[in-house]
């Protein structure tokens, strides 16, 4: 069911729940979470998209507050969504104009689930500082999308100098089956001395950097990318030791090629994450992530490595049959653990 609501006001829709409750019988018992999106105008459908499929793994109330413009006339208009048009949840999706266009506590608190964690989430640009936001400062977990911010990299570096225990980022978890694979492949072959982690895709992406922090952090290795201007953002990752090379390798969207030294190549599932299944995993834990924390904080000089990759691709449009190979500043950055220069 799908109700509109003109020029309103945050106890109106409240209200108007509650009779759609009384009146159609809707069960929304057992909601674990209130999910706060703070969207912009023609990009909250894919975010709703998105929290509706996570939202069976979580039932929750979702706050879509979508920013139009602030010069309009100050107003707010609503539309509900309940029953089978929003998943285990019900949907408020609250359009601001004029002074409402800017999301605040005052705004959304008559809608808050009492007793319940609040999840605050970006899915593109985000305030310079998420945990003081008026939203951000009193939600339990904040979510970030550096990846889809209009400039990935300095709202990396951003998210690194302002970090607080309860941020996240999607590039991070868009990285997660890539994490399981090595951490597996690496207590396979145990003790390995590892003298270089190589990442290869399209081009340096936050999650690459994510990735390669990560890894340099905990192999004490440096990090070299290699761009090739086609396939996916990440494509490869090889760990050079005096042995050979291990290697995983990802040409498409859902299988892996494993090669290690004296063994036969394998394949592994290892299928690429969109957007709900990134959401759906972030919702399962309400706690800092402190892996995060640690490589977010280690470092990531941002502007150093957006020069490199414009170097990269002027490189090969000059030699197309060469890989360009630039040494990134990330072996560095992960050494220094405790830096906050920086995604």
């Amino acid at each position: 069911m799908i109700v509109q609501m003109e020029n309103t006001t945050a106890a109106k829709i409240e209200k108007k729940l509650n009779q759609l409750r009384d009146e159609n019988g809707v069960v929304t018992l057992g909601r674990v979470l209130t999910l706060v999106i703070l969207a912009q105008a023609g990009h909250s459908e894919m975010a709703v998209e998105a929290a509706n499929y996570a939202s069976h793994e979580h039932p929750c109330r979702i706050i879509v507050h979508v920013a139009h413009s602030r010069t309009d006339e100050t107003r707010m208009d609503a539309q509900l969504r309940v029953g089978g048009d929003a998943g285990a949840s019900e949907v408020i999706l609250m359009h601001g104009y004029g002074d409402l266009a800017e999301p605040t506590e005052t705004l959304v608190s008559a809608l808050l689930l009492p007793d319940a964690p609040i999840v605050a989430w970006w899915p593109h640009d985000f305030p310079q500082n998420p945990s003081e936001s008026s939203i951000g400062s009193i939600a339990h977990r904040r979510i970030t999308d550096s990846s889809r911010a209009d400039e990935p990299f300095a709202s990396l570096t951003q998210l690194a100098r302002q970090y607080t225990p309860g941020d996240t980022d999607l590039a991070w978890t868009r990285i997660t089956n890539w994490r399981v694979q090595l951490a597996a492949v690496l207590d396979q072959v145990g003790p390995v001395d590892v003298r270089e982690i190589v990442l290869e895709g399209k081009g340096v992406a936050p999650s690459m950097l994510l990735l390669g922090v990560w890894l340099s952090q905990r192999l004490g290795a440096k990090v070299s990318v290699r761009t090739d201007g086609s396939g996916r953002a990440l494509n490869r990752v090889a760990l050079l030791t005096d042995q050979g090379a291990v290697e995983i390798n990802r040409p498409g969207r859902t299988v892996a090629v494993l090669s290690q030294p004296g063994q036969p190549d394998q394949q592994i599932a290892m299928p690429v994450r969109d957007l709900k299944t990134c959401l759906a995993e972030e919702l399962r834990r309400l706690d800092a992530d402190e892996v995060y924390g640690d490589v977010i904080r280690a470092g990531i000089d941002a502007a150093e490595v957006c020069t490199a990759a414009e170097s990269e691709q002027e490189a090969g449009a000059e030699a197309v049959a060469e890989d360009a190979v630039v040494e990134e500043t990330v072996t560095e950055a992960s050494a220094e653990n405790g830096a906050e220069d920086r995604s």
